[in-house]
């Protein structure tokens, strides 16, 4: 695009809106795309314009509404929808509950070309119907239509992001302790649980007290694998303890243990192991006085069925400490992004 005198701008094409404020109107006196007449000069000055910018012809550029709606063509998301541009950015919106994803390191490198900036919600959040998740445009008015076309290639074959709904689950609840097996005190974690659960789609089997005893709690678990279950939950004797024998059963049951212990605070002591494809996460003590533990940042991804790794567990520790707010705000807060 060029700057140019109005007067020298008849028979040229706007590549901007004009607004005019005027009688308590305020909109677009001209739009981009029009052709400018002679008719046009007097109003153009008497909106202050002396000047406008016009498009060149064979300059390789692209206006900024363009670039919205192609850099949103270029990563599209099931599950969501990008809106109509306004004021040269498309936002994307999520149309169903579940998990947001971002590749992190697809988006840098996007953000890394020059005009184009995309901001998102962090990776691994969960969201729900309506959310806003991204927004995309360019800084200037127009760009060279080459950084356009390196961020459709370096999207080739990819996916910037994801929105992954939640998949209903058959759940057995296992909860270990002598003092809740045998009744000296009363069970506070089943509430929890259910509570916890009731977000997301599926079913609990049952919930069974178990005594700390390592073969009634792996008989247990496996009777919940027989009936159908395909997650399970373990509350109770998940500290270091070596009369914690949770861990141990779990691990005889052949699980594979990713992590005992996570960076983040409260749920320090999650265990978070798979049975073959069978999620297994052992909740500890905190889960029952707090509103929000690491039981809540992980659940939402085991209802994806997207398998968690050692090195998702490693990144909980940037931002893995809750700020203990008066009012907990989660997700919309530090904890738990990974």
């Amino acid at each position: 695009m060029k700057k140019i005198r109005v007067e020298d701008a008849i028979g040229m094409t706007l590549c901007h809106d004009i607004t005019a404020m005027r009688d308590g109107f305020k909109g677009a006196a001209f739009h981009r795309g029009h052709v400018i007449t002679a008719q046009d000069i007097e109003p153009l000055l008497d909106l202050g314009k002396r000047t406008v910018f016009v498009w060149e012809e064979n300059a390789g550029e692209i206006h900024e509404e363009d670039c919205a709606l192609r850099l949103a063509a270029m990563a599209p998301v099931d599950g969501a929808a990008y809106t109509d541009p306004s004021e040269g950015k498309v936002v994307l919106l999520a149309r169903q509950r579940g998990m947001f994803r971002v590749n992190n390191a697809l988006l840098h490198d996007i953000n890394a070309i020059g005009d184009i900036t995309i901001c998102t919600l962090p990776d691994h959040y969960p969201v729900e119907e309506g959310a806003r998740l991204a927004s995309m445009r360019i800084v200037p008015l127009v760009t060279q239509e080459t950084q356009i076309r390196q961020a459709e290639a370096l999207c080739r074959g990819k996916k910037l992001f994801e929105l992954l709904p939640y998949h209903p689950r058959s759940v057995g609840v296992i909860i270990t302790g002598s003092e809740v097996y045998t009744g000296r005190i009363q069970d506070k974690f089943e509430p929890v649980v259910r509570t916890k659960l009731a977000a997301y789609p599926g079913e609990i089997l049952g919930v069974t007290l178990c005594d700390d005893d390592p073969s009634m709690i792996e008989t247990t678990a496996r009777r919940y694998v027989a009936q159908g279950a395909d997650f399970l939950i373990f509350t109770g004797g998940m500290s270091v303890d070596p009369d914690d024998v949770t861990p141990t059963a779990i691990r005889n049951l052949g699980a594979h243990i990713i992590s005992h212990g996570v960076p983040a605070q409260p749920g320090n002591m999650t265990l978070m192991a798979y049975w073959g494809d069978i999620p297994i996460i052992g909740v500890p003590g905190a889960a029952i006085s707090l509103p929000t533990t690491m039981f809540d940042v992980l659940l939402p991804q085991i209802y994806t069925g997207l398998p968690l790794t050692k090195e998702d567990l490693i990144r909980l520790g940037d931002g893995g400490l809750c700020q203990m707010c008066k009012v907990c705000h989660f997700p919309n807060c530090t904890f738990g992004s990974y």
